[in-house]
């Protein structure tokens, strides 16, 4: 993917520090959960902060609003770095590209103070969720200080809510989903999958760093329309990486979402085949080991379901293309999109 411009990481490390700063004489909980913060949001692609300064250099920005631009791409990095803290609570995981998360460390500490099982998972819960309300409020914070007119700070607000409210639309899809009876259809999962990633992964970043730059609203319609569905692309490619993808791909065992559970588009892809009862078997045996995840996953290609999601995400791709020589894009913009447009289609296992 794009890569993130070295200034990013220093107003990043800046928040980060207050956090820490904050922490002294609250207690030695919260000094060690400033620490943890830190941890959660050390390394990464960091892609949503790379999109936000390469939309606003793709649109011509001005360099007097270089300042305010690295505060709103770091405001979208902790931004996600919050919602993957509170994801791992929801998902019931304590460890993070094989480390303890925010909750595996406070279940330590838990368990160094004595606390039984249930007290260690009640304090590690509680700890990554107010790490997580704390990476909210800080991105808020980075937002309501930039430097920028309050106009714009007002538009950059609303891109800011509009990525949070749909956000949390889609991971509550996503465990209602999960925990249904019945399957969900494929035109909800997908639903699903566009709101849990494409908004606040990419349409509301790109769209910041050209509103910084001073894009007219033809250009942020089409931006958002196009940042969407690169999104969506993004996140499809996700879900095939999890049900087919490498251990060096997932950076777990193969097949994680079949392991967990997860009702992905793939897999209801896989249901409209025809194969249903064979797929609803595969799907079941799946979580008892990776024997039936190799299965699972031979199952569901035979059904023609990877070639349906593959097909699927190059249409996708293929309208970002065509639509990224919109005349309402400087051309840098067009470059831009093609571009990731590439980059995505490069993820696909």
């Amino acid at each position: 993917m794009i890569a993130a411009d070295p200034a990013v990481a220093t107003a990043i490390d800046g928040a980060l520090e207050r956090i820490r700063e904050r922490a002294d004489g609250l207690g030695d909980g919260f000094d060690a959960l400033a620490g943890a913060i830190g941890r959660a949001a050390h390394g990464g692609k960091r892609l949503r902060p790379a999109l936000v300064t390469t939309a606003f250099a793709a649109f011509g920005g001005a360099p007097s609003a270089r300042p305010a631009v690295l505060s709103v791409a770091a405001a979208f990095e902790l931004l996600h770095t919050a919602f993957v803290v509170h994801d791992d609570v929801i998902d019931h995981d304590t460890e993070r590209r094989g480390v303890p998360n925010v909750g595996g460390e406070f279940r330590a500490r838990g368990r160094e103070a004595g606390a039984d099982a249930a007290g260690q998972a009640t304090l590690g819960d509680a700890a990554a969720i107010l790490a997580g309300d704390l990476l909210l409020h800080e991105a808020f914070r980075l937002i309501a200080m930039a430097p920028t007119d309050a106009p714009t700070k007002e538009r950059l607000f609303a891109l800011l809510d509009d990525a949070i409210v749909v956000s949390a639309a889609g991971e509550l899809a996503d465990v209602e989903n999960a925990v249904a009876a019945s399957f969900p259809s494929r035109d909800t999962t997908l639903g699903t999958a566009f709101n849990k990633t494409a908004v606040y992964s990419f349409r509301a970043p790109l769209q910041a760093g050209a509103l910084l730059a001073q894009a007219d609203g033809a250009a942020l319609r089409v931006l958002g329309d196009l940042g969407g569905r690169l999104g969506l692309a993004f996140q499809l490619v996700d879900d095939l990486i999890g049900t087919f993808g490498s251990a060096d791909q997932t950076g777990r065992d193969s097949g994680p979402d079949l392991r967990e559970a997860k009702r992905t588009p793939v897999m209801a892809l896989a249901r409209e085949s025809g194969a249903t009862p064979d797929v609803d078997a595969a799907l079941a045996r799946a979580t008892t080991g990776p024997v039936a995840v190799r299965d699972a996953q031979l199952v569901l290609a035979g059904s023609g379901a990877r070639e349906r999601l593959t097909r699927l995400i190059a249409e996708t791709l293929d309208g970002v293309r065509s639509g990224s020589h919109d005349p309402a894009l400087p051309s840098a913009a067009g470059r831009l999109l093609r571009g990731l447009s590439a980059e995505i289609d490069r993820r696909i296992p």
